[in-house]
């Protein structure tokens, strides 16, 4: 099955197979049954029947910034209001705190990933060994753990999102079945992750950790299993599922509470076990965080980070464990990351508050919090300044092209310019990821030979229109340095859904919440992620509080702009700390390069742009409205 159109096909050959009955193919008729033993008496027809199960699989690309909407629902990314009419009504409601039974969510777990389980299940019930059409048992039996892995995939995405749901893993209803037998209560979220950890570790005893041909790419492997069974036992042992009482009263028809009120050492224990047993088998089979090297063979942070994100798996990237091979609309989804003036939609700005949580070079914190006003505590051994603007080229030991025009690299020393002369120092002197993250004023953008330019009436790069940098940042997270939608130039890129790195900083979260203080381990798998970032390691004699927030800021920063920020502050249940705070950004309507707080047309001060709202009954994804009108059993999250 080639896995990379599985989307498309599973979309025209479900249209086909309905088109050649006269009813419903679900239904249990005579004609239907004909219908569905003519699909699995054929190769490539079983084929895409389970791709069509595979084909609600989130997209990391649009899905995570307007279906999913994890991007925006973060603390990372944000849009204007402008622009709800054109398809981000729902996500951006989600920031204002406007969120209810009623809202849309394109995402709709809750209805849709159902169907796909239902379709996987049928898969269950009727694919059969045809071994003169190429279904030989060993196929067969591949493509059933495949389906199985998705039916646990796909009920670890509820239970990370609704807490607990109707759970029927095995059950494959009659439309016939009498309705009180299909109104099936919540289950507590503690069983279903219990059967989805038994499950997916059964499932990875019988698939291939990796794939023969390309051409598989992205279908289900062992290590993915393993990851996607650790990630959920990850869930199950975070504060928003492992003892949290604001749930005490949220209870099934039956009484039974649906988030367990008691708080377990040993669910962290489990989830530990989990990520050895995944981090082994991966690193096992090849799995590893994307390197590259500068001439002497020293680390290029600024190369590995940037190719991490771009590189197919087959080009050496095995640092994807879960990886989407076709993402729909991905040239308009390029375009929206960039600058007016590359023609990007430029209103996909990063925060201020995302900038200011990057490290500098020497591996300090440059802002430790913000005062009342806003105005940031600057952590002065840090070296940060806000002040004044530089006063040569900054080079590093890289062989990213990023940040200065080609003619300035130093083939002699290997060194690259990260900034230019002129760049205001809030930028400088920072961490690799920072500058493969983010476009600021006065960066340089090969594409157009020249600089950003955002200062109001002067600059190519801004407007009074809603299309402009209403913080002062695009995003140059995942985007080839080559893209130009201005002259239509784009290229692939794979969407991925988990990585290597993940599973190290999980992997030291676990460890250290079952510890007293952290191990050697602990600090072992977060300075893999510091080191490939360039960064020193972290300081010896950490206690165990301060190792959890050095994780937490950790992950903040490497994972920024992919989609993990809000599930990360959901299951720590620090989303209202951070989710209820103002966006700052720069001084949008300054037309001046200055940093004169006095000034108003100085474009480099902080600026308040909008608040953000986000409320306890957040933590969770209501029951939708209509389900709830439809299934009389189910009990509503609190709060709703």
């Amino acid at each position: 099955m080639n896995i990379k159109k599985y989307i498309f096909k599973a979309s025209v050959v479900l249209v086909c197979l309905l088109a050649t009955s006269s009813c419903d193919y679900l239904d249990k008729q005579p004609d239907d049954q004909l219908t569905m033993d003519m699909i699995f008496s054929d190769k490539i027809r079983t084929e895409d029947w389970l791709a069509s199960v595979y084909s609600s699989i989130p997209s990391p690309i649009w899905g995570y910034m307007k279906d999913q909407g994890y991007n925006i629902m973060g603390d990372d990314i944000v849009i204007p209001n402008e622009w709800t009419p054109y398809g981000w009504a729902n996500v951006y409601a989600f920031t204002t705190g406007n969120w209810s039974p009623t809202s849309g969510w394109n995402a709709n777990y809750w209805v849709e990933l159902p169907k796909r389980i239902r379709t996987a299940l049928q898969f269950l019930e009727n694919v059969r060994v045809i071994p003169s059409d190429g279904l030989t048992e060993n196929y067969v039996n591949q493509l059933k753990y495949e389906a199985r892995f998705l039916i646990a995939y796909y009920y670890s995405l509820m239970v990370e999102t609704y807490g607990a749901v109707p759970f029927n893993p095995d059950k494959l209803y009659s439309i016939y079945s009498p309705s009180e037998e299909m109104m099936t209560e919540q289950t507590p979220a503690d069983v279903i992750v219990d059967w989805i950890d038994k499950e997916l570790l059964e499932v990875s005893k019988h698939l291939p950790a990796v794939y023969e041909s390309d051409q598989d790419w992205g279908r289900a492997t062992s290590v993915m299993a393993l990851a996607m069974r650790a990630k959920t036992l990850l869930f199950a042992a975070s504060p928003l599922f492992n003892g949290n009482t604001d749930y005490a009263d949220w209870k099934n028809k039956s009484g039974e509470n649906l988030i367990n009120q008691t708080y377990s050492s040993e669910k962290w224990q489990r989830a530990a076990q989990a990520f050895k047993e995944m981090i082994d088998l991966a690193e096992a089979s090849g799995y590893g965080l994307y390197y590259e090297y500068n001439a002497g063979g020293s680390i290029d942070p600024f190369m590995s980070y940037y190719n991490m994100s771009l590189k197919r798996f087959s080009d050496g990237n095995k640092e994807i464990v879960f990886g989407r091979p076709e993402n729909k609309d991905l040239n308009s989804w390029q375009a929206h990351h960039l600058p007016k003036g590359v023609r990007g939609n430029a209103a996909m700005n990063i925060t201020q508050e995302l900038v200011d949580a990057f490290f500098m070079a020497n591996g300090e914190k440059p802002i430790l919090g913000y005062h009342e006003d806003g105005s940031p505590i600057i952590n002065e051994k840090s070296g940060y300044t806000e002040r004044g603007f530089s006063a040569k080229d900054e080079m590093r030991h890289t062989k990213w092209p990023g940040g200065g025009p080609v003619n300035k690299f130093k083939a002699e020393t290997g060194e690259s310019p990260v900034t230019l002369v002129g760049t205001y120092n809030m930028y400088c002197n920072r961490e690799p990821r920072f500058y493969v993250s983010v476009i600021f004023n006065h960066e340089w953008m090969g594409v157009i030979n020249r600089q950003v330019n955002n200062l109001m009436g002067a600059g190519q790069d801004a407007a009074n229109s809603f299309d402009s940098p209403w913080t002062g940042y695009n995003i140059r997270k995942q985007i080839p340095l080559d893209i130009y939608p201005k002259e239509n130039k784009h290229r692939y890129q794979p969407g991925i859904l988990y990585r290597m790195a993940d599973a190290y900083l999980s992997y030291a979260e676990c460890l250290n919440e079952t510890q007293g203080k952290p191990s050697a381990e602990v600090y072992k798998y977060v300075n893999l992620i510091r080191e490939r970032a360039g960064l020193p390691g972290l300081k010896e004699g950490l206690s165990k509080e301060q190792m959890r927030e050095a994780i937490q800021h950790e992950r903040r920063i490497e994972f920024n702009c992919e989609g993990v920020r809000i599930e990360d502050l959901r299951r720590w249940k620090l989303a209202e700390k951070y989710l209820n705070a103002p966006v700052y950004g720069m001084n949008r309507t300054g037309s001046v390069a200055s940093d004169d707080p006095n000034n108003p047309k100085a474009y480099y001060k902080r600026w308040y742009w909008k608040p953000r709202i986000f409320t306890k009954k957040m933590y969770m994804m209501p029951v939708p409205q209509t389900q709830m009108d439809i299934n009389t059993n189910l009990v509503q999250a609190p709060g709703y």
